[in-house]
């Protein structure tokens, strides 16, 4: 029996990058000699086992066949006559497919350091082509190794194109496919996951409401990037810079799907964009079984991001429908995240990435003003069921609009030409 350290371990290692988790690969051995030895079998579809003592995955060495359409469509061999170059082999990139011995020492048949230092992004072998899951697997690494100057081999690039027009793609679970999308938008570029799976035609199979938004123009005094695909990717730019959750990161990339339904003769006005975008929202929810609170989320940001550019404008009756529609008083977390994502939306455009974005206070404030009325001199006069719910209504009311007039701003004087986003169009 012989013990590898394999994969991301030992790309990380090289790259400097810390090192969270660790996989190896036992080359020698047999499931029966495993379990023999205390490991514990936990692989439903090929042989990995947890060790007894630190948990940690290990994997008999094993060769594959496709045998079938889709992620899960392979036949696995394994036995201890499967050599570790043949477990490499059919790994997807050659800086994944690189080992370590129990010595250190590192065994790298398929030259992932020289890829590593030359920062390509590369498949091993023409089997890459066999596994379509493996198109988002490079856009999601492209996407964490972009900030260090990775670009992916034209060879690997013409093969990702090939598997998004062979109807692969399709073949994809919803929870495999989450599974890579997640955790892309999760990385330092989203954007460049987007842009990576655009420029293979996978994002056209995959999410077609995405895809759809690049190459509609919208008003150049608002969006002086015109695109309206390219202020997306600006707006996933922001939420990385940020360090925002997924539910925003999500909201962000769905939020403008309504304008990839405008008819050209509209263009480049988006008259309800935001209405027209929900049920494409949905759609791409249910599709992709995003957990609830990134569908909630993204319905949410869609349907209301130009009231939060607007919020200094809104009246105090409409500024209290949208708080009562987001259920502040039980769930302010949820309102946050909108705001947040709002934000993005106004930052994500171009040379205006550091603009002030003062309606993000004024929300909070508004939201704080509402849940700060009191319920209990209500319950006190006698009041309850539907006449305490309006009585509450008409006091939240009050102080919302007591608030306004707090933050009504000064007249401004002739010669100040400051501006701020609060005079930007919504949207």
């Amino acid at each position: 029996m012989q013990i590898y350290k394999v994969g991301g371990a030992v790309r990380d290692r090289l790259l400097g990058r810390p090192v969270t988790e660790v996989d190896w690969v036992v080359v020698g051995s047999s499931a029966e000699e495993m379990q023999a030895q205390g490991f514990r079998p936990v692989g439903a579809d090929f042989p990995v086992f947890l060790h007894p003592r630190t948990g940690e995955e290990y994997a008999l060495a094993r060769t594959e066949r496709k045998s079938g359409r889709g992620y899960g469509g392979f036949t696995f061999y394994a036995s201890p006559e499967v050599t570790l170059e043949e477990d490499l082999i059919r790994r997807d990139l050659t800086i994944n497919a690189m080992a370590e011995d129990e010595q250190g020492r590192l065994i790298d048949p398929y030259h992932g350091q020289r890829d590593l230092e030359q920062k390509w992004l590369r498949h091993v072998s023409p089997a890459f082509a066999e596994d379509p899951l493996r198109v988002l697997r490079v856009a999601r690494f492209a996407a964490r190794y972009a900030p260090l100057g990775f670009r992916i081999a034209p060879e690997t690039q013409a093969l990702m194109r090939a598997l998004s027009e062979s109807g692969e793609l399709q073949a994809l679970t919803p929870e495999r496919s989450w599974k890579e999308i997640s955790r892309a938008l999760m990385e330092p570029r989203p954007d460049v996951f987007i842009r990576v799976l655009r420029d293979c035609g996978a994002l056209r199979e995959l999410l077609p409401e995405v895809d759809a938004l690049f190459g509609v123009p919208q008003p150049a005094a608002h969006h002086p990037e015109i695109d309206t695909g390219e202020h997306v990717l600006a707006v996933l730019r922001q939420c990385a810079g940020h360090d925002q959750p997924l539910s925003v990161r999500w909201a962000c990339l769905l939020h403008d799907l309504g304008k990839g339904t405008t008819p050209a003769g509209e263009w480049p006005q988006h008259v309800a964009h935001e209405h027209r975008g929900l049920k494409l929202i949905r759609a791409v929810n249910a599709r992709c079984k995003a957990p609830r609170e990134c569908q909630e989320l993204a319905l949410l940001v869609g349907e209301y991001h130009s009231h939060a550019h607007r919020a200094l404008e809104l009246r105090p009756s409409t500024l209290l429908d949208l708080l009562q529609h987001f259920d502040i008083y039980r769930r302010p977390q949820r309102f946050e995240e909108f705001i947040q994502a709002c934000e993005m939306d106004a930052r994500g455009r171009q040379d205006q990435e550091r603009r002030n974005y003062p309606q993000a206070d004024y929300l909070r404030g508004a939201a704080a003003a509402a849940r700060a009325v009191a319920v209990q001199p209500l319950l006190e006069q006698g009041l309850a069921g539907a006449a305490l719910g309006e009585a509450l209504k008409r006091e939240r009311l009050r102080a919302l609009e007591a608030y306004k007039a707090s933050r009504e701003p000064a007249p401004r004087l002739a010669e100040d030409e400051t501006t701020d986003l609060t005079e930007q169009s919504p949207g």
